[in-house]
């Protein structure tokens, strides 16, 4: 375990040992002792060397687990969870982002294919009535974690084979990816399909954000829906006072 982490129980707090240490854990997470994919240490060591009992170790873990920050892989052990910072003020595709970070990106495809556009697609695209536009959804993976639920929506003009989409959508796309996007970031609550593809539970917190993707020409090419895990996303925004 590193060294740098250290652990004094609070006897007058009201809260049980194992939340202390479980906050305690949580802050070393969010200060960068401990980094994505790092193993934990297991729980028989984390309480020999915290000169605790397992049962609290085991609570505190069992609680980051349920945090988000903590992931356990059957056979192997504790990891900490993948966080994605991204900023607002770049644009980059889901792939270019995980593999600047150092994470390796992956998709489980749901569905590739053609559909009739959505009147909102249809407004969103400046697409006439009937018109058909490829449609991308998938789950976005980091490191085999699921991060997000994704549908793309694009003209059938600007992609008319989308079963060659592999990883990035923008290589895929070459000169006609965008080059300037207009993005709306809100909360909601998961409901049952949304809770099962990203493995959260009913009614948590997921970061819906609705981007539309533009030309230089001005040609809207992109609409995409992206359903965030908000435990592994954090969107960070610079401003200047004028």
């Amino acid at each position: 375990m590193s060294a740098v982490f250290d652990f004094k129980p609070d006897p007058a707090a009201a809260s049980p040992l194992y939340m202390q240490l479980a906050q305690s854990l949580a802050q070393a997470i969010r200060d960068g002792i401990f980094h994505a994919d790092e193993a934990l240490p297991s729980e028989r060591v984390l309480a020999d060397q915290l000169a605790l009992s397992r049962v609290t170790a085991r609570k505190a873990i069992d609680r980051l687990v349920e945090q988000g920050l903590i992931i356990r892989k059957r056979g192997s052990g504790n990891y900490i969870a993948p966080k994605l910072e991204q900023p607002l003020t770049r644009l980059t595709s889901f792939s270019e982002e995980l593999h600047q970070r150092g994470f390796v990106p992956g998709s489980r495809w749901l569905l590739r294919g053609f559909t009739p556009a959505a009147p909102d697609e249809q407004l969103s695209l400046e697409l006439k009535s009937g018109e058909r536009v490829a449609r991308l959804e998938r789950l976005r993976l980091a490191d085999a974690v699921v991060m997000a639920y994704e549908v793309s929506v694009l003209p059938q003009s600007v992609l008319p084979d989308p079963q060659k989409v592999e990883a990035s959508l923008y290589s895929h796309l070459g000169d006609r990816a965008p080059v300037r996007a207009l993005q709306h970031i809100r909360a909601l609550n998961a409901d049952a399909k949304l809770a099962g593809l990203l493995e959260v539970p009913l009614g948590a917190a997921v970061l819906f954000i609705t981007r539309v993707g533009y030309l230089a020409s001005g040609q809207a090419v992109e609409l995409t829906h992206s359903y965030c895990r908000s435990d592994y996303y954090d969107f960070v925004a610079e401003m200047r006072r004028e």
